[in-house]
């Protein structure tokens, strides 16, 4: 771990996130709001029993694969997925290696479901798209990976290679865009798929989209009410599978922007670039966020150092002008979350880490059972971890970090959970389950 002498975080900051994480009834993208994934304020379960539905509200059968996570706004929940005829092959851990699914030939019926949160009902399911997919993807993946985003009036779906749609709450369609072929994959090979994965973000009437492919990548703007492109920001670099966040400050807003060869902070209103950070790795997929006045930036083949960023950063930034850069082994699929003055995260291999967001210092350090593709969430004191072998661990988020609970879901969990009014949102194989502490008559 390296610290910078010319930067060093304020405690007020830190407080100042900390304070502005309070619970709500919504998580209206992947992660949350800001992609903070943390709701506080509202009790949440330390363990629920599928089988005898202990602290289970209710489960609804979503047919399909899809990786993608449930959003929340209101009494509405919101998931995509991708239907076909028979089983989509699926490989766990590290054993597909580089694999594509051979599925290229299949029909598929790309579909956003309307939810009413409290009982699981499904109130109104469109299909999108149907037919043939335009890219392939990683025998890990799926044709849905992207999380849907809503404001409560419009929902904005990206379907991979099959484009983007805009839904009212009501289900009418309001429009759609074809972004292209989204065909990210291995450096260097344009014959591998491995899927599109970045979700839309919402912000000040407008939608932000990161695609990714083989060459002419680029981020752009869309107004929401039209779909009309407002500007783009071309990048022709090696893709990234990684959703852009938007941070707000006294002094200005920006979009952060993960990048093959840069990571970016561009004006939302202008796509003008504020920032870079040369971070040239491979299969970058951590969403980049925000812990105090620090921009987090993870990912890289494997699991590679964790970099922060001051928030205010102007031009390029140089290695030396960081506030701290952590020691090699951070997580390589998923996102970091900070919480309660920690940032924790888990590498693919089940190692659970804890760091210091002030310094980037390691505070705790284990390895859990299982392997891990979705995020960690927080809330009320604990980190939830869903596995790739179906089983939600719930861990302390205060020292020593003790595991509270390990609650089997009977099928893997691809798709980071959402949280929202006490409530947490897992989807597991075909199930989307939403688990809260039991209620009395009025709860």
């Amino acid at each position: 771990m390296r610290l910078s002498p010319v930067s060093v975080i304020a405690v007020s900051a830190l407080a100042s996130f900390a304070a502005s994480t309070a619970d709500a009834d919504f998580w209206p993208s992947f992660r949350g709001e800001f992609a903070r994934g943390v709701a506080d304020g509202s009790p949440l379960p330390e363990r629920w029993d599928p089988a005898s539905g202990a602290n289970v509200r209710w489960r609804a059968e979503i047919p399909g694969a899809s990786h993608s996570s449930p959003i929340v706004w209101g009494d509405r929940a919101y998931v995509v997925t991708a239907v076909t005829d028979g089983e989509s092959e699926l490989v766990l851990g590290d054993a597909g290696g580089i694999s594509l699914a051979g599925e290229r030939e299949k029909t598929f019926s790309w579909r956003l479901y309307a939810l009413d949160a409290a009982t699981g009902e499904v109130v109104w399911q469109r299909e999108a798209y149907a037919g043939a997919p335009r890219a392939g993807r990683h025998v890990k993946s799926s044709q849905a990976n992207a999380t849907p985003a809503t404001d409560g009036d419009t929902v904005v779906a990206i379907f991979g290679s099959q484009g983007m749609v805009a839904f009212d709450a009501d289900g009418g369609e309001r429009w759609r865009v074809d972004l292209g072929v989204l065909d990210p994959g291995l450096f260097g090979d344009s014959s591998s798929h491995w899927g599109h994965a970045s979700s839309p973000v919402l912000y000040d009437g407008r939608v932000f989209v990161q695609v990714d492919r083989h060459s002419g990548s680029f981020v752009a703007a869309y107004d929401l009410a039209s779909g009309e492109r407002l500007w783009r920001f071309e990048r022709d670099e090696k893709p990234v599978w990684a959703t852009p966040t938007i941070h707000r400050a006294a002094d200005r807003t920006q979009l952060i922007v993960v990048g093959g060869d840069f990571d970016r902070g561009l004006d939302p209103a202008t796509g003008r670039e504020l920032w870079r950070f040369r971070r040239d790795l491979e299969v970058k997929t951590p969403t980049p966020f925000v812990a105090g006045e620090r921009i987090i930036l993870a990912g890289g083949y494997r699991g590679k150092e964790l970099f922060a960023v001051d928030a205010g950063a102007e031009g390029l930034v140089e290695e030396a002008a960081l506030a701290w850069t952590s020691a090699p082994g951070g997580p390589y699929t998923s996102t970091p979350v900070a919480y309660r003055d920690r940032l924790f995260f888990v590498r693919d291999t089940g190692i659970f880490n804890v760091l210091d967001p002030a310094t980037g210092e390691s505070l705790h350090r284990e390895r859990l059972a299982g392997t891990y593709s979705a995020s960690p969430v927080a809330g009320d004191g604990k980190v939830y971890l869903a596995g790739e072998d179906g089983v939600v661990r719930i861990l302390s988020a205060e020292a020593p970090f003790a595991e509270l609970a390990a609650v089997d879901m009977g099928a893997p969990c691809m798709a980071t959970p959402a949280i929202a009014a006490g409530t947490i949102y897992l989807r597991c194989g075909t199930g989307l389950w939403a688990v809260a502490e039991e209620r009395g008559p009025e709860g």
